[in-house]
């Protein structure tokens, strides 16, 4: 059975509630497409205003971070039944900006994927090299630490629901894009890995996306791969083009 493709946008830190639904209300009618689970990750703030105006559309709205904790003294942090109560699906959970300004760790990223599937959330997990490390030939040993810890006591059949986004750190809001031999590479090393971590049937069920600078005019020749089962886009999903690359067939 073929993966359904799923292409995420991540808005990262941008627009304000009112913004956000005249983004999706201008997204709506672009972005249908059966044949591809669509979800926006929109900051907290704006999940709520943003799930009323995706109503009855294909439109999934995730978020971007979650705690590890159930509720309490953790100023600033959302918790996964806030997420839950809001009608969220998915979550990113250990993007490399998180890692790279706000400390986040393997462990961390560990415990929140843990606690993600406890609460029934889909936890879209981020992994990806800088250019030093691509440059000393370390790429995929990189790689393979990072999911090798980030699904420590998961499940098999709870590891056959997530969805990795591999994202060279390089690669990310730079215009640069990962040559689609570069990305079909580490994706299929990331397929391997989950293979010898549980088996072959959990490894052909994950979902493994591309990110970093993908576009409309990069978006079918890198989904085409056997290994990339779609996109977490990042300044592209906040214009009309996004709507190209959810159609990019």
């Amino acid at each position: 059975m073929a993966r359904k493709k799923i292409i995420a946008g991540n808005w990262k830190m941008n627009m304000t509630p009112t913004e956000a639904v005249a983004l999706v209300n201008e997204l709506k009618p672009l972005v249908v497409n059966d044949e591809v689970d669509v979800v926006f990750c929109v900051p907290a703030i704006d999940i709520i205003p943003a799930m009323e105006a995706a109503k009855g559309t294909n439109i999934n709205i995730g978020a971007e971070n979650m705690y590890y904790e159930e509720k309490g003294a953790y100023t600033g942090e959302i918790s996964p039944n806030m997420l839950v109560d809001a009608g969220v699906k998915y979550v990113i959970i250990g993007h490399s900006e998180r890692r790279e300004y706000f400390a986040e760790t393997d462990e961390t990223v560990n415990k929140k994927v843990l606690k993600a599937f406890e609460h029934g959330l889909t936890p879209i997990i981020c992994c990806g090299e800088s250019l030093t490390q691509r440059e000393q030939g370390i790429t995929i040993d990189w790689i393979r630490q990072q999911i090798k810890i980030a699904f420590l006591n998961v499940t098999a059949d709870q590891a056959k629901t997530a969805v990795i986004a591999y994202e060279p750190i390089w690669a990310i809001g730079t215009g640069k894009v990962a040559t689609t031999e570069q990305a079909q590479e580490v994706c299929a090393a990331i397929r391997v890995c989950i293979g010898e971590i549980y088996d072959e049937a959990t490894a052909e069920a994950i979902r493994i996306q591309y990110g970093g600078s993908v576009s409309a005019s990069s978006a079918a020749e890198l989904f085409a791969q056997v290994d990339i089962d779609g996109g977490l886009v990042g300044g592209a999903s906040l214009k009309p083009d996004f709507g190209k690359i959810v159609n990019y067939k």
